[in-house]
């Protein structure tokens, strides 16, 4: 199959090439799935796990990607839930061949079902958004029904699944970023907009949880003052444009994936671990 493969850490993303690989073979537990669409996120490159497998062993060349969906083409002994045909979105294992491939080996619990009238492109792009914001609100920020939100980089990846899934919740978001994000926010679902470069921050008076992927000077203006409860200090997620208003749509599989999944790709993934690589592979706690 083809792939896009890194060999040598020290030349980044300009080491990326498009080569023959073996296909993948399905362990105990695991869905082989044939990729539609991928995600990719330029600092995999950095990350230990790109290039040493969980024992510490030089893994190499790597197959990078960790975001897919795709059609169900085989299953491993003693795999259960889904079915070949089925189309698919999930997140595959740090430490395992990623999806910028024909194919990937992925454990099953790190899918989801994809329906029908949902493009791949759009399943592909939810994953590490959509359960960043996810954890980010209701596991760390225990958001509730009637609560406010000022949510940091409204349009953003990030930013634009906090302002659905916080407005799906019943919550009232108040977005953030710059004057040219302000439609694109207000279009995803924010209730109002603060202009980070012409209008004053502190205007916007307390709010049950800050959510923030900024940092640095936003982040000390906003969890400084009373009244204010931070789900995303220190958090900076770099990560493509985000897919259209799909979030709404995935409420309830992100919650079931989110909650009710282990997680085992990235194990506590999102907003509380400093975007940290998972070092423990038994999943979510």
């Amino acid at each position: 199959m083809k792939a896009i493969v890194v060999k040598d850490q020290a030349e980044g993303t300009a080491g990326m090439r498009l080569l023959e690989r073996p296909e993948p073979q399905a362990a105990i537990n695991d869905v082989i799935v044939e990729i539609h669409a991928s995600g990719f996120v330029p600092t995999e490159v950095e990350w230990p796990s790109t290039w040493r497998d969980r024992a510490g062993r030089d893994r190499t060349p790597s197959i990078l990607g960790h975001e897919l969906a795709g059609v169900v083409t085989a299953l491993g002994h003693g795999t259960t839930g889904l079915s070949v045909g089925q189309r698919v979105f999930g997140i595959s294992d740090w430490h395992r061949d990623g999806t910028l491939a024909e194919y990937v080996a992925i454990e099953s619990r790190n899918l989801a079902p994809l329906p029908g009238d949902v493009d791949f492109t759009v399943g592909a792009s939810l994953p590490i958004s959509g359960l960043t914001a996810w954890q980010g609100l209701f596991v760390h920020g225990r958001l509730q029904p009637g609560q406010s939100v000022l949510a940091h980089g409204a349009a953003g990846a990030v930013g634009t699944m906090v302002t659905q899934l916080a407005r799906e919740a019943g919550a009232h978001v108040i977005g953030t970023g710059r004057a040219a994000d302000r439609q694109k926010a207000l279009d995803f679902g924010s209730h109002e907009f603060v202009d980070l470069d012409n209008d004053t921050l502190e205007d916007v008076g307390a709010v049950d949880l800050v959510f923030d992927v900024i940092g640095g000077e936003i982040q000390k203006r906003s969890s400084s003052r009373p009244g204010r409860r931070s789900a995303g200090d220190r958090h900076r997620v770099g990560r493509r444009a985000a897919c259209g208003r799909a979030c709404s749509r995935f409420c309830r599989r992100v919650r079931s994936w989110a909650i009710g999944g282990d997680c085992a790709a990235g194990a506590g993934w999102p907003a509380a671990d400093e975007h940290r690589q998972c070092r423990d592979s038994r999943g979510c706690r």
